[in-house]
Protein backbone atom coordinates (compact mmCIF):
# COMPACT_ATOMS: atom_id res chain seq x y z
CA UNK A 1 0.00 0.00 0.00
CA UNK A 2 1.42 3.62 -0.81
CA UNK A 3 0.80 6.37 1.34
CA UNK A 4 0.39 10.37 0.48
CA UNK A 5 3.84 10.77 -0.18
CA UNK A 6 3.98 7.68 -3.00
CA UNK A 7 6.32 5.89 -1.07
CA UNK A 8 5.59 2.25 0.62
CA UNK A 9 4.32 2.53 3.96
CA UNK A 10 5.98 -0.40 4.88
CA UNK A 11 9.84 0.04 4.98
CA UNK A 12 10.27 -3.76 5.61
CA UNK A 13 7.87 -4.59 2.68
CA UNK A 14 10.84 -6.34 0.54
CA UNK A 15 13.66 -6.84 3.89
CA UNK A 16 15.12 -11.05 4.03
CA UNK A 17 12.95 -13.16 5.96
CA UNK A 18 14.20 -15.81 7.95
CA UNK A 19 12.41 -19.08 7.75
CA UNK A 20 10.51 -17.99 10.63
CA UNK A 21 9.88 -14.86 8.53
CA UNK A 22 12.01 -12.64 11.25
CA UNK A 23 13.27 -9.94 10.13
CA UNK A 24 16.55 -7.74 10.53
CA UNK A 25 15.42 -4.32 12.61
CA UNK A 26 18.01 -2.51 11.59
CA UNK A 27 17.03 -0.14 14.56
CA UNK A 28 20.08 2.21 13.41
CA UNK A 29 17.81 3.27 10.67
CA UNK A 30 15.26 4.55 12.02
CA UNK A 31 14.89 8.41 10.79
CA UNK A 32 14.70 11.06 13.69
CA UNK A 33 11.03 11.65 12.22
CA UNK A 34 10.06 7.82 12.88
CA UNK A 35 11.43 8.12 16.50
CA UNK A 36 9.49 11.57 16.87
CA UNK A 37 6.76 9.34 15.95
CA UNK A 38 7.09 7.24 18.23
CA UNK A 39 7.85 9.81 20.93
CA UNK A 40 4.37 11.34 20.42
CA UNK A 41 2.34 8.35 19.73
CA UNK A 42 3.85 7.08 23.49
CA UNK A 43 3.33 10.48 25.17
CA UNK A 44 -0.50 10.67 24.41
CA UNK A 45 -1.08 6.97 25.01
CA UNK A 46 0.88 7.33 28.18
CA UNK A 47 -1.11 10.16 29.80
CA UNK A 48 -4.52 8.79 27.91
CA UNK A 49 -4.11 5.00 30.25
CA UNK A 50 -3.46 6.44 33.71
CA UNK A 51 -6.44 4.58 35.34
CA UNK A 52 -7.92 3.18 32.66
CA UNK A 53 -4.79 0.06 31.70
CA UNK A 54 -4.94 -2.51 34.20
CA UNK A 55 -1.38 -2.35 36.91
CA UNK A 56 0.33 -4.74 35.27
CA UNK A 57 0.28 -2.79 32.17
CA UNK A 58 0.91 0.07 33.62
CA UNK A 59 3.76 -0.99 35.58
CA UNK A 60 5.50 -2.55 32.50
CA UNK A 61 5.50 0.45 30.66
CA UNK A 62 7.54 1.89 33.30
CA UNK A 63 9.90 -0.91 34.11
CA UNK A 64 10.70 -2.02 30.52
CA UNK A 65 11.37 1.45 29.72
CA UNK A 66 9.15 1.90 26.70
CA UNK A 67 9.74 5.43 26.40
CA UNK A 68 13.92 6.08 26.70
CA UNK A 69 15.39 6.70 23.26
CA UNK A 70 12.60 6.78 20.23
CA UNK A 71 11.45 3.02 18.78
CA UNK A 72 12.43 1.00 21.06
CA UNK A 73 15.12 -1.73 20.03
CA UNK A 74 13.75 -5.04 19.96
CA UNK A 75 16.84 -6.92 21.23
CA UNK A 76 17.73 -4.87 24.25
CA UNK A 77 13.95 -4.74 24.77
CA UNK A 78 13.71 -8.51 24.57
CA UNK A 79 16.94 -8.76 26.89
CA UNK A 80 14.48 -7.35 29.69
CA UNK A 81 11.44 -8.99 29.04
CA UNK A 82 13.07 -12.50 29.39
CA UNK A 83 14.47 -11.93 32.46
CA UNK A 84 10.87 -11.33 33.87
CA UNK A 85 8.82 -14.13 31.89
CA UNK A 86 11.11 -16.09 29.77
CA UNK A 87 9.53 -14.53 26.35
CA UNK A 88 11.20 -12.15 23.57
CA UNK A 89 10.02 -9.97 20.98
CA UNK A 90 10.84 -10.85 17.40
CA UNK A 91 10.86 -8.45 14.46
CA UNK A 92 9.02 -9.15 11.47
CA UNK A 93 7.91 -7.17 8.32
CA UNK A 94 4.18 -7.50 8.96
CA UNK A 95 1.36 -10.20 9.63
CA UNK A 96 2.83 -13.41 9.57
CA UNK A 97 1.26 -16.91 8.47
CA UNK A 98 -0.78 -18.60 11.33
CA UNK A 99 1.16 -21.46 11.51
CA UNK A 100 4.14 -19.38 12.15
CA UNK A 101 2.74 -16.85 14.75
CA UNK A 102 1.63 -19.72 16.47
CA UNK A 103 4.84 -21.33 16.70
CA UNK A 104 6.50 -18.03 18.13
CA UNK A 105 3.61 -17.93 20.43
CA UNK A 106 4.08 -21.47 21.92
CA UNK A 107 7.82 -20.86 22.02
CA UNK A 108 7.52 -17.68 23.77
CA UNK A 109 8.48 -15.14 20.98
CA UNK A 110 6.21 -12.16 20.51
CA UNK A 111 6.30 -11.48 16.18
CA UNK A 112 6.12 -7.32 16.26
CA UNK A 113 6.13 -5.78 13.63
CA UNK A 114 8.37 -3.86 12.83
CA UNK A 115 7.77 -0.45 10.78
CA UNK A 116 5.75 2.35 12.38
CA UNK A 117 2.69 4.17 11.01
CA UNK A 118 2.73 6.79 8.60
CA UNK A 119 2.11 10.23 9.92
CA UNK A 120 -1.16 10.30 7.70
CA UNK A 121 -2.61 7.04 9.86
CA UNK A 122 -0.99 8.87 13.34
CA UNK A 123 -4.65 7.98 15.08
CA UNK A 124 -5.74 4.78 13.45
CA UNK A 125 -4.14 2.48 11.54
CA UNK A 126 -5.71 -1.31 10.26
CA UNK A 127 -2.84 -3.19 10.56
CA UNK A 128 -0.23 -3.91 13.24
CA UNK A 129 2.59 -1.98 13.64
CA UNK A 130 5.26 -1.45 15.71
CA UNK A 131 3.62 0.65 18.58
CA UNK A 132 0.59 -1.42 18.64
CA UNK A 133 2.70 -4.41 18.88
CA UNK A 134 5.18 -3.36 21.57
CA UNK A 135 3.24 -0.71 23.68
CA UNK A 136 -0.08 -2.47 23.29
CA UNK A 137 1.23 -6.25 23.76
CA UNK A 138 4.63 -6.32 25.56
CA UNK A 139 3.59 -4.74 28.40
CA UNK A 140 1.13 -7.65 29.16
CA UNK A 141 3.97 -10.23 29.02
CA UNK A 142 5.71 -9.42 31.33
CA UNK A 143 2.94 -10.89 33.84
CA UNK A 144 3.84 -14.06 34.43
CA UNK A 145 0.18 -15.76 34.32
CA UNK A 146 -0.89 -13.13 31.20
CA UNK A 147 2.69 -14.57 29.61
CA UNK A 148 1.78 -18.46 30.37
CA UNK A 149 -1.72 -17.74 28.50
CA UNK A 150 -0.11 -16.69 25.82
CA UNK A 151 2.25 -20.00 25.10
CA UNK A 152 -0.82 -22.07 25.91
CA UNK A 153 -2.69 -20.37 22.58
CA UNK A 154 0.01 -21.12 20.67
CA UNK A 155 0.56 -24.27 21.34
CA UNK A 156 -3.32 -24.57 20.79
CA UNK A 157 -3.66 -22.80 17.26
CA UNK A 158 -2.47 -25.84 15.38
CA UNK A 159 -4.85 -27.74 16.85
CA UNK A 160 -7.46 -25.05 16.24
CA UNK A 161 -6.00 -25.28 12.35
CA UNK A 162 -6.53 -29.11 11.98
CA UNK A 163 -9.97 -29.17 13.11
CA UNK A 164 -10.93 -26.22 10.43
CA UNK A 165 -12.13 -24.11 13.78
CA UNK A 166 -9.11 -21.26 13.79
CA UNK A 167 -11.85 -18.85 13.78
CA UNK A 168 -13.34 -19.36 16.80
CA UNK A 169 -9.79 -19.19 18.77
CA UNK A 170 -9.11 -16.49 16.69
CA UNK A 171 -12.38 -14.87 18.09
CA UNK A 172 -10.88 -15.76 22.08
CA UNK A 173 -7.76 -13.51 20.74
CA UNK A 174 -10.00 -10.68 19.59
CA UNK A 175 -12.00 -10.38 22.59
CA UNK A 176 -9.50 -10.80 24.86
CA UNK A 177 -5.38 -10.31 23.81
CA UNK A 178 -6.30 -7.64 21.19
CA UNK A 179 -9.50 -5.94 23.19
CA UNK A 180 -9.75 -7.44 26.60
CA UNK A 181 -11.24 -5.79 29.85
CA UNK A 182 -10.33 -6.69 33.42
CA UNK A 183 -11.86 -6.12 37.28
CA UNK A 184 -9.56 -4.31 38.76
CA UNK A 185 -10.19 -3.23 42.35
CA UNK A 186 -13.87 -3.36 41.54
CA UNK A 187 -13.08 -1.30 38.20
CA UNK A 188 -12.98 -1.82 34.80
CA UNK A 189 -9.70 -1.67 33.73
CA UNK A 190 -8.44 -2.57 29.98
CA UNK A 191 -5.50 -5.42 29.13
CA UNK A 192 -5.96 -6.00 25.56
CA UNK A 193 -3.78 -4.19 23.48
CA UNK A 194 -5.99 -3.01 20.58
CA UNK A 195 -7.10 -0.62 22.76
CA UNK A 196 -4.26 -0.04 24.87
CA UNK A 197 -2.76 1.64 21.78
CA UNK A 198 -5.59 3.19 20.33
CA UNK A 199 -6.08 6.74 21.76
CA UNK A 200 -9.65 7.20 20.96
CA UNK A 201 -10.72 3.62 21.61
CA UNK A 202 -9.18 3.59 25.25
CA UNK A 203 -11.75 6.07 26.22
CA UNK A 204 -14.50 4.39 24.40
CA UNK A 205 -13.94 1.02 25.65
CA UNK A 206 -14.79 2.48 28.91
CA UNK A 207 -16.76 5.15 29.22
CA UNK A 208 -18.65 5.59 26.44
CA UNK A 209 -22.10 4.15 26.85
CA UNK A 210 -22.29 2.57 23.66
CA UNK A 211 -20.72 -1.44 23.65
CA UNK A 212 -22.27 -3.86 25.92
CA UNK A 213 -19.48 -5.28 28.21
CA UNK A 214 -20.22 -8.67 29.28
CA UNK A 215 -18.48 -11.03 31.65
CA UNK A 216 -15.74 -13.69 29.98
CA UNK A 217 -17.40 -16.46 28.67
CA UNK A 218 -15.80 -18.82 26.78
CA UNK A 219 -18.37 -20.95 24.54
CA UNK A 220 -19.80 -17.81 24.08
CA UNK A 221 -17.05 -15.82 22.93
CA UNK A 222 -16.38 -18.54 20.54
CA UNK A 223 -19.16 -17.94 18.77
CA UNK A 224 -19.21 -14.17 18.67
CA UNK A 225 -18.17 -12.49 15.46
CA UNK A 226 -16.09 -8.93 15.75
CA UNK A 227 -15.47 -6.03 13.35
CA UNK A 228 -12.01 -5.20 12.48
CA UNK A 229 -12.00 -1.40 11.23
CA UNK A 230 -13.94 0.09 13.98
CA UNK A 231 -14.68 0.12 17.86
CA UNK A 232 -15.95 -2.90 19.03
CA UNK A 233 -19.68 -3.42 19.64
CA UNK A 234 -18.91 -5.42 22.92
CA UNK A 235 -16.30 -6.48 25.42
CA UNK A 236 -15.40 -8.91 27.66
CA UNK A 237 -14.53 -8.92 30.95
CA UNK A 238 -12.58 -11.20 33.11
CA UNK A 239 -11.97 -11.47 36.48
CA UNK A 240 -8.06 -11.74 36.74
CA UNK A 241 -5.55 -13.13 34.42
CA UNK A 242 -5.79 -16.45 36.85
CA UNK A 243 -9.06 -16.73 35.90
CA UNK A 244 -8.21 -16.08 32.04
CA UNK A 245 -5.79 -19.04 32.25
CA UNK A 246 -7.66 -21.52 34.10
CA UNK A 247 -11.13 -21.33 32.06
CA UNK A 248 -8.38 -21.64 28.81
CA UNK A 249 -5.68 -24.64 30.23
CA UNK A 250 -7.71 -27.25 28.84
CA UNK A 251 -8.17 -29.66 26.01
CA UNK A 252 -10.38 -27.57 23.65
CA UNK A 253 -11.60 -30.69 21.44
CA UNK A 254 -14.79 -30.75 23.67
CA UNK A 255 -15.57 -27.33 23.45
CA UNK A 256 -15.14 -26.90 19.46
CA UNK A 257 -17.27 -30.51 19.53
CA UNK A 258 -20.00 -27.47 21.50
CA UNK A 259 -19.69 -24.54 19.31
CA UNK A 260 -19.25 -26.55 15.90
CA UNK A 261 -22.80 -26.42 15.41
CA UNK A 262 -23.91 -22.71 16.89
CA UNK A 263 -25.11 -19.73 14.90
CA UNK A 264 -22.81 -17.25 14.93
CA UNK A 265 -23.33 -14.52 17.10
CA UNK A 266 -23.41 -10.75 15.55
CA UNK A 267 -20.90 -8.49 17.71
CA UNK A 268 -24.10 -6.21 19.22
CA UNK A 269 -26.45 -8.80 20.39
CA UNK A 270 -26.45 -9.80 24.00
CA UNK A 271 -28.05 -13.64 24.83
CA UNK A 272 -30.76 -14.79 27.83
CA UNK A 273 -27.57 -16.34 29.12
CA UNK A 274 -25.35 -13.15 29.22
CA UNK A 275 -23.98 -11.73 32.29
CA UNK A 276 -24.33 -8.69 31.59
CA UNK A 277 -22.30 -5.50 33.04
CA UNK A 278 -23.52 -2.77 31.02
CA UNK A 279 -25.49 -3.36 28.52
CA UNK A 280 -25.19 -1.05 25.61
CA UNK A 281 -26.95 1.88 23.68
CA UNK A 282 -25.23 1.03 20.29
CA UNK A 283 -25.88 5.00 19.94
CA UNK A 284 -22.35 5.43 18.66
CA UNK A 285 -23.00 2.80 16.01
CA UNK A 286 -26.39 3.50 15.08
CA UNK A 287 -25.75 7.60 14.59
CA UNK A 288 -22.88 6.19 12.16
CA UNK A 289 -24.38 4.33 10.07
CA UNK A 290 -27.29 7.13 9.62
CA UNK A 291 -24.34 8.87 8.60
CA UNK A 292 -22.96 6.48 6.03
CA UNK A 293 -25.96 4.46 5.13
CA UNK A 294 -23.65 2.65 2.30
CA UNK A 295 -21.29 1.11 4.93
CA UNK A 296 -24.51 -0.84 6.47
CA UNK A 297 -25.14 -4.01 6.35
Amino acid sequence: MASVQGLTKNRYANAPRNADHTIDQRWDTYTAAEHNRWDRLFKIMADRVVGRACKPALDAIETLRLSEGGIPNMEKLSDQLEKKTGWRVVPVAELVPDEVFFDHLANRRFPAGAFIRPEEEFEYLQEPDIFHDIFGHVPMLADPVFAEFMEAYGKGGLRAMQRGQLHNLARLYWYTVEFGLIREADELRIFGAGILSSPKETVFALEDASPNRIAFDLERIMCTKYIIDDFQKSYFVIDDFQALLDACYRDFDPIYDDVRGRPAIEPHETTDADRLIHRGTQDYFRAKAARHPEHTE
